[in-house]
């Protein structure tokens, strides 16, 4: 197997990697991100992308896999909040209400040069959130480097009562289209 080079510094994303088997290290990118689209899907694959793209440059061997998540709601793409203020925002539209998660992920093969990527969406229902629920989740330090201000894998988990589509997506790397595009990118030169 081909070393994994992870283009990000997410211990949510090296921690889902560890879950599958997966050794891989750590390069974080410095790519400049968008931080303004109306696209989503073209907005996290721009940023995964570059992110990947970035890395990559700087091996000659193995794979970079750069990804990245926005949290869409009634239109609006809710990145990471700026601070405090931002987070309550976020967390109080999200609250008893629908949204989207989508993910990027970005597979480069350091040798060939070859770029498979794809994005994932998954549709979140977040439960009525209290107030007193709201300032004791944002007295924790979870929601400030989170998408949407909140970590589903987190104590966040008790607002959210459904979901359609990929749990681990919402949690930042979709594990079943990462193994797909893994698996294109290896069997292409078959």
């Amino acid at each position: 197997m081909k070393e994994i080079i992870l283009a990000s510094a997410s211990p949510r994303r090296s921690e889902l990697l560890r879950q599958i088997g997966w050794q891989h290290h750590i390069r974080p990118s410095n790519f400049r991100e968008a931080v303004a689209a109306t696209d989503p899907q073209a907005f996290v694959l721009y940023n995964a992308l570059g992110k990947a793209r970035e890395v990559a440059k700087h091996y000659s061997a193995g794979i970079v896999l750069g990804a990245d998540t926005i949290v869409v709601h009634a239109g609006k793409l809710l990145g990471k909040p700026k601070d405090r203020e931002d987070a309550a925002s976020m967390l109080s539209s999200l609250s008893g209400d629908w949204h989207e998660v989508y993910t990027a992920v970005a597979l480069i093969d350091c040798v060939s040069g070859r770029e498979v990527s794809d994005v994932v969406r998954t549709r979140v229902h977040m439960r009525v959130i209290t107030s007193c629920e709201l300032e004791w989740y944002l007295d924790t330090d979870e929601p400030y480097d989170k998408a949407g201000a909140y970590g589903i894998q987190g104590r966040a988990a008790m607002f959210i009562d459904r979901i359609d589509g990929c749990y681990f997506n919402v949690v930042g790397l979709p594990l079943s289209k990462l193994a797909e595009l893994k698996q294109k990118l290896e069997t292409a030169g078959c």
